[in-house]
């Protein structure tokens, strides 16, 4: 929850409060209430992101398998934190990430959207019914407390017992100052019938929303004066239902800078709720004797008007529910064509761009996903500038081989797709990477985000390596010319071999990606290479290999070298499951005490 006023709107909403709490103490009660209300639930939200330790974030990439649970997971996740626009900024961030689906995405947001009434239920059921700011005080020194401590999880549960005390001020501020404004002012006498207080207090509740940008301060408000005798029952359900429409603003200010996922997820909130709240108007006369019958069901007072107002609040969101739960695949496909995605430019960053928030899990997802994007491109332009195709490479029975028959120089502008392809991609992931770490990330996740920006890096060397090989790589290997066409096509199967590796994983299943065979590939190439060495040792001495050629090849062995350790490098960061690194480690170690044979093995003549 956000609250963004423009400066010249803010600084006459400050002159007309000022002016307003200057002449009346009772108003200056009830805005007090509605900032300490507002206040609470920031501390609430910050608290609870704080407390989770990234549980919500991971509940909700686990619960979204189907559109029921993804519903289920909306109305829990907003009952217990009564922080819609936290769930709908998470599942924008989830959704800009690749995290979730588009239809999940919208699931969450609808069970969100229930979720909300409990925030009525709580405030008309006990918050006013109580003297609830006597739980406050002891909440406020027990959070305080906690807040000033070191660990992360005493200040989150701090952040948490402050928002509820806060919270529980502001009702008691706020329910104090309708008393007062009772005893001095009829408010009822702005009470509109008919259809034209129903259409003006929608607009009212949805105002009411987007200037306080939440939804809870609103029914807090409208309970709370219709407790107090200032607004009529009729006009309670209209701001009900305004309320409704008007919290989408915050998530479509949460989209203003997101991806396409997540201005497609915005606006199927808005359709969503502004179809719950037309037709909740349409259908004024029919649900209000629907409420009234499940009062009188339920045993609720006649008179009871704040109960049946929340009464009223969740039963036209579970209409809306209805509405458009059969209407969600058709949803989706407009949504799908009314905002596009972007071109595709393999200049540019496709998932770390827009507001991925402040959870580190979308973060590191998305940086994840462009690094793997970088090394795809990288791979591609490594194997053509070594005159080699990924295609025959992927369909060869006989690597050894392929390499050996692949003589036909590829025409290539190695520097100029080096550019478009790596550097310009590398030069956003350095950006994003900067940009990220001047957040406040746990420890663990500032790791996690310096080794994917180290993992770029190393692709950007390898890709360097190659340019250096490229010119002698298609001297010696474009036509057979003995010995060094032999050494020069053992260089291109080192790094074929390591580009066969990382293709093939790419394609694999995350969950069956292991990092072990890159050890063992990494242990080959240096044998190969003491082999190598000995082997131009060999070839010099029989004259079969002139020292021109010697030298040429030493270089270049360095640089195929410098490919193959950096290219390992980056696809054991791309390719790591983060839930499985510490039983990697353990295998790794394992494999090392035992000396298990690799894998793969390269070949050398």
């Amino acid at each position: 929850m956000t609250l963004r006023i423009p400066h010249l709107q803010l600084g006459l909403t400050l002159g007309v409060l000022v002016l307003a709490m200057a002449l009346s103490p009772d108003f200056q009660r009830l805005a007090a209430g509605v900032a300490l209300f507002l206040l609470g639930m920031l501390m609430l939200e910050d608290g609870f992101k704080a407390l989770s330790g990234g549980l919500l974030e991971r509940l909700l990439a686990r619960m979204t398998g189907s559109f029921g649970k993804a519903i289920s997971f909306g109305a829990v996740a907003t009952s217990v934190s009564q922080s819609s626009s936290l769930v709908s900024v998470i599942s924008i961030s989830f959704l800009s990430a690749g995290l979730i689906s588009l239809q999940a995405g919208l699931g969450i947001i609808f069970g969100a959207n229930l979720g909300t009434t409990t925030g009525a239920w709580l405030i008309a059921g006990i918050g006013l019914q109580v003297d609830i700011a006597a739980y406050a005080l002891p909440l406020l020194v027990i959070g305080v407390l906690l807040v000033f401590q070191r660990q992360d999880a005493a200040k989150g549960a701090g952040r948490v017992l402050v928002g509820i005390g806060l919270i529980f001020l502001g009702i008691a501020f706020i329910k104090d100052g309708f008393d007062a404004f009772s005893a001095q002012f009829d408010l009822t006498r702005l009470a509109l019938g008919g259809v034209a207080g129903l259409l003006v207090y929608t607009l009212v509740g949805a105002v009411a929303t987007v200037v306080m940008q939440s939804s809870h301060a609103t029914m807090l408000l409208v309970i709370a004066a219709l407790g107090a005798g200032q607004i009529s029952y009729d006009n309670a359900l209209a701001v009900a239902i305004g309320a409704n429409v008007g919290t989408t603003v915050t998530a479509l200010i949460g989209a203003a800078t997101a991806n396409f996922q997540g201005k497609r997820l915005a606006l199927g909130h808005l359709v969503f709720n502004m179809v719950t709240g037309v037709t909740a108007l349409l259908l004024i006369i029919p649900l209000r004797i629907t409420v009234d019958w499940l009062a009188n069901a339920l045993g609720l007072a006649p008179d009871d008007a704040m109960l049946r107002l929340a009464l009223f609040h969740t039963l036209f969101n579970l209409l809306g529910l209805a509405l458009m739960v059969p209407m969600r695949g058709r949803l989706v496909v407009w949504l799908e064509r009314r905002i596009s995605p972007p071109a595709p430019s393999a200049s540019k960053p496709r998932y770390i761009v827009g507001d991925l928030g402040t959870f580190p899990v979308t973060i590191l997802t998305a940086l994840q996903q462009e690094v793997a994007r970088l090394q795809r491109h990288a791979t591609a332009l490594i194997g053509t500038g070594l005159n080699l195709r990924m295609e025959d490479l992927v369909a060869s029975r006989d690597l050894a081989l392929t390499v050996s028959r692949a003589r036909e120089p590829i025409k290539l502008d190695y520097e100029r797709v080096y550019e478009d392809r790596v550097k310009s991609l590398h030069a956003a992931i350095v950006e994003f990477c900067a940009d990220q770490a001047a957040q406040s990330l746990p420890a663990a996740d500032r790791t996690r985000l310096e080794e994917l920006r180290a993992a770029s890096g190393a692709l950007v060397r390898a890709v360097k390596a190659v340019k250096h090989m490229r010119a002698n790589v298609t001297r010696f290997t474009s036509l057979p010319q003995g010995a060094v066409t032999v050494l020069y096509d053992e260089l291109r199967l080192w790094i074929a071999q390591i580009l066969l590796e990382i293709e093939q994983l790419d394609r694999a299943d995350p969950d069956a990606r292991s990092s072990l065979e890159f050890e063992a590939e990494r242990r080959a190439v240096d044998r190969a290479q003491d082999a190598l060495s000995a082997e131009l040792h060999g070839l010099l001495q029989t004259r079969r290999l002139t020292a021109a050629h010697a030298t040429s090849f030493l270089n270049d062995s360095g640089y195929a070298l410098e490919a193959s350790h950096a290219l390992l490098d980056a696809a054991q960061q791309v390719f790591r499951p983060e839930d499985r690194a510490e039983a990697e480690i353990e295998r790794l170690l394992q494999m090392e005490e035992e000396d298990a044979p690799e894998q793969t093995q390269v070949k050398v003549s």
